[in-house]
């Protein structure tokens, strides 16, 4: 998988999965969005209780066996150290790392880093000045997943426009309904869970979300 092609092609429909899933189901569920059409995976920070780091490397390795089909990059939810036991592409920061300079010597230039962004702009420079690949606004609406995201303004993400060309995602509460209200923002693409994943068909859901994202992603 070319790294560098797919850091300059960050767009589209962006999928968080939920690893404290059965892991029979969670592949399954995967398979089906895949096949419906997903640009990135994230693998969320929300373990089965317990587990062993042997545990979240098998989960991984076989997140990223299904998704290399599909030449879909796989990044993990803040924990970077686990780039250097696996073939993951990335990583996903909540918040900004503290020492992150000491954080980013250890994460190789080929991998993706995003991070989410608020209502606070100065993330949004700092992420300009750090070089970070992409990021994602939590929440747009309100969500179970979202935890305590604070819900970000429309203000902001239109202030964010202008001020970066970092692309950047939306996430918290998305649908397809909801989705378009979005069109004039200058989305890369969107982050979902339960959209796809409880959907009866997360094939067929994922084809529904990118059939409105084809049409709004500038």
């Amino acid at each position: 998988m070319d790294s560098n092609k797919i850091k300059h092609n960050l767009k589209g429909l962006y999928l968080v999965l939920d690893p404290s899933l059965e892991m029979n189901q969670l592949i399954q569920k995967l398979k089906s969005a895949l096949e419906g059409g997903v640009s990135i995976v994230q693998i969320w920070n929300n373990w089965p209780s317990l587990i062993t780091t042997s545990g979240k490397i098998e989960i991984i390795n076989e997140i990223i066996k299904a998704s290399n089909i599909y030449q879909v990059p796989v990044l993990i939810n803040e924990e970077y150290a686990l780039l250097n036991e696996t073939d993951l592409a990335g990583v996903h920061f909540d918040q900004i790392p503290d020492s992150f300079e000491e954080v980013r010597s250890v994460i190789t230039s080929d991998k993706i880093i995003g991070i989410t962004c608020g209502n606070d702009l100065d993330r949004i420079e700092w992420a300009n000045e750090n070089q970070i690949d992409y990021l994602s606004f939590c929440s747009i609406f309100p969500s179970k997943s979202a935890g305590e995201c604070e819900i970000v303004s429309k203000e902001t993400l239109e202030r964010a426009k202008s001020i970066t060309q970092i692309p950047f995602f939306v996430s918290g509460g998305i649908t397809i309904e909801n989705l378009t209200e979005l069109s004039s923002y200058g989305i890369s693409g969107a982050a979902v869970i339960s959209g796809v994943l409880s959907a009866a068909s997360p094939k067929e859901k994922s084809q529904e979300y990118n059939q409105v994202l084809n049409k709004i992603i500038q």
